[in-house]
């Protein structure tokens, strides 16, 4: 047990200091690493098996709603960027460029794909002629890069992963539909495979995509009251359109313009279950995301009949979930430390004495029960189980965000309450940008999160100016 207790310690506490705690995890469970090039990581093995089972999971969401998946390039010739005036504004200080090809210097410089909206517009300009061409209902799987100056793995890195939808439409209805309807898909995808509840609402203003007219986002709450922007969806009406020509013929035979969408979420997910469900001795999953569902731990493997009981026991769960036997020669203390580690949400065990008994232990990662289970009933047992733990996990991410949602309806109190209580604090607007700056600056960093679907009635007036307020907004600081 020597390995165990060493493992364990060498995480930083959660409470001691969240940052460390959150990249000792990171490095601890093999999630990612560093690499040579300044912001950006390397996703080892087992982070890349989570991120491909969230990819898989959305991308079969997607397809449901319609989508199909195409590829665009990672390079945008500068002028093509230039074509929509507020986008190009909105990344131009994200944007690396490639200046040199070979050995000869560009005529033209290429951005290295911050986002493609632009190549999209540039593809469809080319592929829709008329009504009967719409809606075109794309994704992208592939790595954006935005020149970061602070970088932290998942949470904020040059390159990262994500997945882009990008949609065209006949209408500004349809369009504003499709808006709607991708971040539904994310809320719920968010809720039912990774555990995480989240607020839901719209961008202010001034914290819209750029070149949008509406954001919509999810925003999920972390364990130190820190928000996260978890995914978000834009509707563009024919912006994009008007700046690159895209027309269609309509059934009155009458040219008009598309209206536009984009979507995207990020690997910035795993961030987000790191800092939503796990704990000082490491990951916790959720086991729809887990790429080992269950661990099966021998213990005196060595005595007669133990492994061979500990392979029936994996060939019996391996219709249903992913499951590993770890027969090495490590001492059982240490492989309990170890998947504890790496958040493997069910472990089971089996010995000489429950061999004897006809009966396995099964301990849940979540919150460390034990349960003795009859041998025959273990399938039954561990598949009503990883539910159960899902929920669970839910429930809790619940809780959290409820405790540190705050009310604030006076200039004090939501000053007060910046200072002294992480978390999302509720409070009546009045429309004004220079009131999201001014709360900002005087509270070192809460900024407007969202104005949620469902807005509740405070008060009368805006926490920041006294002057009538028109939406409640949900304020907080965000990674």
């Amino acid at each position: 047990m020597v390995a165990n207790k060493k493992m364990v310690e060498a995480i930083t506490s959660r409470d001691e200091d969240f940052a460390k705690w959150y990249t000792d995890i990171v490095k601890k469970a093999e999630l990612a690493d560093y690499s040579g090039v300044k912001g950006c990581m390397v996703i080892r093995p087992y982070g890349y098996a989570i991120w491909e089972l969230m990819q898989a999971d959305m991308d079969r969401r997607f397809k449901e709603t319609g989508h199909e998946n195409v590829y665009m390039p990672m390079f945008i010739p500068e002028s093509l960027l230039q074509r929509e005036k507020d986008h190009v504004e909105g990344f131009a200080p994200e944007c690396a460029w490639v200046t040199v090809g070979g050995e000869e210097k560009l005529t033209e410089r290429l951005a290295v794909r911050p986002t493609s909206e632009t190549l999209f517009c540039e593809h469809y300009k080319k592929v829709i002629k008329t009504y009967r061409d719409l809606p075109k209902l794309y994704n992208q799987w592939c790595s954006v890069v935005r020149w970061e100056k602070t970088t932290r793995p998942f949470l904020r890195t040059s390159e990262f992963l994500w997945q882009e939808g990008h949609t065209m439409h006949a209408t500004a209805e349809e369009a504003q539909e499709e808006t709607l309807k991708m971040l539904k898909v994310y809320t719920d995808f968010y809720a039912e495979t990774l555990a995480i509840p989240a607020v839901v609402g719209q961008k202010t203003e001034k914290e819209k995509f750029a070149g949008a007219e509406a954001t919509y986002t999810i925003e999920p709450m972390m364990h130190n009251g820190v928000a996260l922007q978890g995914g978000t969806s834009h509707y563009f009406g024919d912006g994009f359109a008007k700046s690159f020509g895209i027309t269609y013929t309509g059934k009155d035979n009458q040219l008009h313009y598309p209206h536009q969408t984009s979507w995207g979420t990020s690997t910035r997910m795993i961030g987000a279950l790191i800092m939503v469900h796990s704990d000082d001795d490491g990951l916790v999953l959720p086991p729809r995301i887990a790429p080992i569902q269950v661990v099966i731990i021998p213990v005196a493997h060595h005595k007669e009949g133990v492994l061979e009981k500990a392979e029936e026991l994996r060939a019996m769960l391996a219709g249903k979930f992913r499951v590993k036997l770890d027969d090495s020669d490590h001492a059982p203390g240490w492989k309990f430390a170890e998947y504890e580690m790496k958040g493997v949400p069910v472990r089971v065990e089996i010995g000489p004495k429950d061999i004897e008994k006809n009966q396995c232990v099964v301990v849940r990662r979540d919150t460390r029960e034990k349960a003795f289970v009859p041998l025959d009933e273990l399938s039954a047992f561990v598949e009503n189980l990883m539910e159960t733990i899902r929920q669970d996990m839910y429930d809790r991410a619940a809780q959290n965000t409820k405790e540190k949602t705050f009310v604030a309806t006076t200039h004090e109190e939501f000053i007060d309450t910046a200072k002294n209580h992480p978390g999302f604090i509720k409070a009546m607007w009045c429309g004004d940008s220079a009131c999201e700056d001014q709360l900002k600056d005087e509270t070192g960093g809460v900024k407007s999160r969202c104005i949620p679907f469902e807005e509740e009635h405070l008060s009368d007036v805006c926490v920041c100016c006294g002057k009538p307020a028109k939406h409640m907004v949900f304020w907080g600081k965000q990674y």
